[in-house]
């Protein structure tokens, strides 16, 4: 990889996973903060709320992500028109559905909502006063990751990593402040990550201050009354086209999301309180799984899609070795750190009970394995983006959770006892089946070359 490309890819991927803080390390915190303030329930409270925050990311992923890949092309291409009209499109029409999640979720159907994600009569009233902040503040969640999407695309990934190092520095602060010194509880949680995100966006609008650096505009120009049909075709275009190269990330995030929904219910079924505990301290073990892979593959993103808009075959080849290098590497060291202190990452969440410490160290190893495959199968659906074979990348973003959801099933029934290993069978299914198909699809090729 040539120095300029180098410095490039190591300036966007620290940035980016620097932004992949605002959306996990939040929930770490709080996890952490709540079960020493708090209970081992309020662990769990906080984990049966998150597939609310994965749905929000979702919708993140589905809108902003997608325009973020076309505004990479445009810039690319040098087409500074286009890059504009896809920014400020997606920026909009995510913020308003934000805006409609809140309403909804937040105020008309609070009840409904957390009696679908918490079935123990203990848990829930925690789970609600949590939730009920997350839903109502979700816009802001929205915003500041489609802004660090686009300011880092256009070129001030440092500007990203600035806000989200105070952004996260805020949340930790406001944390002890919001539940023990103004005793608002497990809701003073979320409310710190909130204005936590709202700090983060003041500071990403900075981008537009300073004359010169920015290439996108924050202003919209009205359009003459002779152009309102032909601007409309546009504009449905345009959202078609950024909702359909978001759709594979959204469909592996909504996957995700019934992921969540499925296991919490089946893990809580299955294991109790107990079980539900160690599985909280797994899914935030996999948030700094994901501060890597989601650093990783919003670098293959932005700086993967800049060479195919130039047009640079070797520079995105180049890029792709250089993230799976990076992820090997991160993913080993994590996952040998987490085997050696197993047991002070239970105790680290408040745990004091022998029985959720001994469950909460045997699932942590476990998941710690797990987790390696989940970010090879993610990182390779966007290797197959990148390369325009779409068909493939639906594929792994359909598989890589719903494949669990049945594994997860049928060891509840049948195997209890080792119900840790469903998700480290399933990935193995996957990858299996992906290498299968990835055969046949070359096989299929050659035979139609010859």
């Amino acid at each position: 990889m040539n120095s300029d490309l180098n410095k490039q890819f190591y300036n966007y991927l620290w940035a980016y996973i620097l932004v992949a803080l605002s959306g996990c390390l939040g929930n770490v915190v709080d996890g952490i903060i709540v079960g020493n303030l708090i209970s081992e329930d309020g662990v769990s409270a906080i984990n049966l709320s998150k597939p609310i925050n994965q749905f929000i990311f979702t919708l993140h992923l589905l809108i902003n992500a997608g325009a973020g890949m076309l505004v990479a092309y445009a810039l690319g291409k040098k087409n500074i028109a286009e890059a504009q009209r896809y920014f400020v499109r997606a920026l909009t029409l995510s913020t308003s559905i934000g805006i409609l999640l809140a309403i909804g979720g937040g105020i008309i159907f609070l009840t409904q909502t957390a009696n679908l994600l918490c079935s123990n009569d203990q848990i829930r009233p925690l789970a609600t006063d949590y939730m009920q902040i997350l839903l109502l503040g979700n816009p802001a969640f929205i915003l500041l990751w489609g802004l660090s999407t686009m300011v880092g695309a256009d070129g001030s990934p440092k500007l990203v990593s600035l806000a989200v190092i105070i952004d996260n520095a805020a949340n930790l602060c406001l944390d002890i402040v919001f539940i023990q010194c103004m005793g608002w509880a497990i809701a003073g949680s979320s409310a710190a990550t909130v204005v936590g995100h709202l700090i983060g966006i003041a500071i990403l609008l900075n981008h537009w201050r300073k004359p010169g650096v920015a290439q996108l505009r924050l202003s919209i120009k009205p359009i003459p009354s002779s152009e309102q049909n032909q601007q409309q075709d546009t504009l449905l275009t345009s959202w078609r086209q950024i909702i359909s190269q978001g759709a594979p990330l959204a469909i592996a995030s909504i996957s995700l999301t019934l992921l969540m929904l499925s296991a919490n219910t089946i893990v809580l079924d299955t294991l109790g309180r107990t079980g539900i505990f160690a599985f909280a301290v797994c899914m935030n073990l996999l948030q700094i799984y994901n501060l890597f892979v989601s650093g990783t593959c919003q670098t293959l993103q932005s700086l993967g899609a800049i060479q195919v808009g130039k047009g640079n075959a070797d520079g995105l080849r180049q890029v792709i070795r250089k993230a799976f290098r990076f992820i090997t590497v991160s993913m080993t060291i994590t996952c040998i750190l987490v085997w050696i202190f197993s047991t002070a990452i239970v105790q680290l969440f408040g745990a004091n009970e022998p029985a959720f410490i001994a469950e909460g160290n045997h699932a942590l190893r476990i998941f710690a394995l797990s987790f390696i495959l989940f970010c090879y199968i993610y990182v390779l659906m966007i290797v197959y983006k990148l390369h325009k074979q779409d068909n493939m990348a639906l594929f792994i973003s359909f598989a890589l959770s719903l494949t669990v959801i049945p594994v997860l099933w049928v060891m509840s029934r049948w195997q209890p006892a080792y119900l840790w290993y469903s998700y480290l069978i399933a990935y193995i299914i996957e990858g299996i089946a992906i290498f299968m198909i990835h055969k046949m699809t070359i096989t299929s090729k050659v035979k139609k070359g010859a």
